[in-house]
């Protein structure tokens, strides 16, 4: 069946129920229809397509994983419309001349739902109204009471009642919303875990769920995602409720990574790479990832120095993609492994990264050197040291200061063992015609028997 929207959901759920085994195909993967387009040749290229075995099913979660991510896409929908409601909010105050936004970080916080809301209650003193500053808010109560001196026209009192109302009303459909997902997320424990006691700082996030996820998802998965730095409930909670705890749909972490979008393209042609850009996709593990990724600029753990060594030779586009990949990986081999993750620290990776790169330099100078050899192989060589030998043309360099032969027979290089020349007699040699007589194929043995030397093969 080709579809388009979700109206391909109801028939695929009920054909799965029904004991079906169903795909659920890329459309990339099936838009060169041949000959003329209409909807019944497209069911006809699908059909046979699957009858060659060319179409696989795309990945989507079994069973109750399914509910889990229903209903977590959910609870995003109804931050998206809570926060629309929270610029109402500041944009009624704004019109106020309230510039409560310019002394609170969050006009939703503690202090800035009592103000507001002894505002709908008629209290317009600023003073009064400055009395219900946190202790924890950098302004004095000086500056909240200079920027609560409004004008409280009737219009905006309305519109900020309003907008705190729908801010509300989203706020108890969201405590509903955790209430289901906590349930769900119940019915899928295996493990019977507890998470220990987290080293880093921060508190909860502020729209993480209302209950204890992080309990909840170790005993789903078995392992804590939360160790990974960069990785906090939120992003666990987002990433898990897309993929799931089984990874066996994907063969390896290249397969996981790359349904993500996170790996490298390859798009190739005459054995050149056109581009390595990763594809477009509007994956939503993938963008919690890379969300995660963008945290750890400030972290210093393996994972921070990790990201700033990337920002460091690439941009930051770049370097968010490939740090996400890496979480995915990590991610993706805690789930198949059961292993827990270990920080080894920042100290550690710049350790071990210094040793790869003393390593590299040292291969590049080996590396460099023999280049050097076949360069000064060049500039000593001359038509007259070829010979043709059986209908193969075989050429011989020989270096003065490195005293080492180099065979190239039919367009091949091979260094062969080290022969004892007199130096000062090299170049002269080299420049005149070498006799070789054709014979068997060894290494080049020098004859001692006159001062005319020979060199056979």
């Amino acid at each position: 069946m080709e579809s388009t929207g979700v109206y391909w959901i109801p028939l695929f759920e009920l054909l799965e129920s029904r004991g079906f085994t169903v795909f659920l195909v890329n459309s990339r993967h099936v838009k060169n229809v041949p000959g003329r387009k209409s909807d019944v040749l497209d069911c006809q290229w699908l059909q046979q397509l699957m009858s060659f075995g060319l179409l696989s099913g795309a990945f989507r979660p079994q069973g109750d994983y399914a509910a889990l991510r229903v209903v977590a896409r959910l609870r995003e929908m109804l931050l998206r419309y809570q926060a629309t409601h929270i610029q109402h909010i500041q944009k009624a105050l704004l019109l106020m001349n309230i510039l409560l936004t310019e002394v609170l970080s969050d006009v939703v916080g503690e202090t800035g739902q009592k103000i507001i809301r002894a505002i709908l209650a008629g209290e317009r003193d600023g003073e009064t109204l400055a009395r219900y500053r946190n202790g924890h808010v950098k302004a004095s109560e000086e500056e909240i009471t200079k920027a609560l001196q409004g004008s409280w026209r009737d219009e905006h009192l309305f519109s900020l009642k309003v907008a705190v109302e729908l801010y509300d009303f989203y706020a108890e459909q969201l405590l509903a919303c955790d209430q289901q997902i906590e349930q769900l997320m119940k019915d899928l424990a295996r493990y019977d875990l507890k998470p220990e006691k987290h080293k880093r700082r921060g508190g909860k996030p502020k729209n993480a769920p209302k209950f204890d996820a992080r309990l909840l998802l170790l005993q789903m998965c078995g392992v804590d995602l939360t160790r990974i730095d960069g990785i906090d409930v939120t992003t666990a909670f987002k990433v898990l409720s897309e993929i799931g705890a089984d990874m066996s749909k994907f063969k390896s972490a290249k397969h996981f990574a790359s349904w993500l979008g996170l790996c490298p393209g390859t798009k190739i042609s005459g054995g050149k790479v056109l581009s390595a850009a990763t594809k477009r996709t509007a994956n939503k593990a993938a963008k919690a990832l890379k969300m995660a990724a963008v945290n750890l600029r400030n972290s210093q753990s393996a994972l921070g120095a990790y990201y700033r060594r990337l920002c460091g030779r690439m941009d930051k586009g770049k370097a968010v993609t490939a740090c996400a990949h890496k979480l995915a990986r990590l991610i993706y081999a805690m789930l198949t492994k059961g292993e827990e993750y270990v920080d080894q620290g920042q100290t550690y990776y710049e350790e071990k990264y210094r040793e790869r790169v003393i390593k590299n330099l040292t291969h590049l100078r080996d590396s460099s050197r023999s280049k050097s050899l076949i360069f000064r192989c060049s500039r000593f060589f001359v038509s007259k040291n070829s010979f043709k030998i059986n209908g193969h043309f075989l050429t011989l360099f020989v270096v003065p200061s490195i005293c080492s032969s180099v065979l190239i027979f039919s367009g091949f290089a091979r260094m062969l063992k080290p022969c004892i020349f007199e130096e000062p007699k090299l170049k002269q040699r080299i420049m005149a015609k070498i006799p070789i007589p054709i014979g068997s194929l060894n290494p080049f043995v020098r004859e001692r028997k006159s001062s005319n030397a020979r060199y056979s093969i």
